[in-house]
């Protein structure tokens, strides 16, 4: 069965890292933009340099793969490793299958949005299997990792450096549509991809607390915290339950809350990072 489990990993992977190599070759290089990949800084180098696309990702990735063990360890596993080599093959296999490609759509512009929300797809695929494309993708893991920039925003910022490159090689044209498709890669990395792994803190004042407590416990199948909260105007002393939620959980919740209390006091703030260190937290009532 494990052997079952590591190939459907292996086929998903691949299927993940053909998305990508397909937008890169088929959308991003007819344009000659550079957007937040190895592969746009390979676009540039292949005018300065006596190498293939593919030869100079396949360098360049292995490079930051070390970097990447070296300041993340065990984090970049064999899936990024895989992804990492496996993406210059498919792209030398497209130079070998169509070396004469053009733009598909014959839209610069059309090409950088298309290529924009086909790498997502194969981005959250390979994001959601705790693997990335390698490249930008681990100076991306290594900013969030180390200075708590979101991904798409780190992703971003590296890219605008690859964007800026483009005006080596190309014209000024290039370079501004290098510098939005940046822009809009990381919209939509960070709006439909990384939003999804966004938590929910719900905090909640009801006379119900009890039963919610138990929905929360027993259907959520989640964790809460119970404070005691004074009201400001007439001091009267209630409880609050605090909770961690995700997406679907929280939907749940709200449900049960109209049904239980819709008079329930709730605030609820987006939580990007939870990290649990016990020895560090204060004393709490726990739920």
């Amino acid at each position: 069965m494990k052997i079952l489990s590591t190939i459907k990993e292996l086929f998903i992977l691949s299927f993940a890292t053909a998305i990508i190599a397909a937008a890169v070759y088929f959308l991003l290089i007819p344009t000659h933009a550079s957007i937040s990949s190895i592969s746009g800084l390979a676009i540039v180098l292949v005018n300065f340099v006596p190498f293939t696309m593919s030869q100079i990702t396949m360098f360049l990735n292995v490079i930051l793969l070390i970097i990447g063990f070296f300041t993340c360890g065990s984090e970049f596993g064999y899936k990024t490793v895989y992804t990492s080599i496996l993406l210059p093959i498919y792209l030398w296999i497209f130079e070998k299958l169509f070396p004469a490609i053009s733009s598909l759509t014959g839209d610069s512009l059309l090409d950088v949005i298309c290529y924009t929300f086909m790498v997502s797809i194969g981005l959250a695929i390979l994001f959601n299997r705790n693997a990335s494309s390698g490249g930008l993708d681990i100076v991306a893991k290594i900013l969030n990792k180390y200075f708590r920039i979101e991904m798409g925003k780190a992703l971003s910022a590296a890219g605008i450096c690859i964007a800026l490159s483009s005006y080596l090689a190309y014209d000024v044209k290039t370079v501004v549509l290098s510098l939005l498709g940046t822009y809009l890669n990381g919209i939509v990395l960070d709006h439909f991809i990384f939003d999804h792994n966004l938590k929910r803190r719900v905090c909640i004042v009801s006379p119900k607390n009890d039963e919610i407590r138990q929905f929360i416990l027993n259907d959520l199948h989640s964790g809460a915290t119970i404070y005691k909260a004074i009201g400001a105007y007439h001091l009267d002393e209630h409880e609050e339950i605090i909770t961690i939620v995700d997406k679907h959980e929280f939907q749940k919740l709200m449900t049960f809350l109209d049904t239980v209390d819709p008079q329930a006091f709730v605030t609820v703030y987006q939580v990007s990072n939870i990290q649990y260190r016990p020895k560090s937290l204060p004393e709490r009532k726990f739920a």
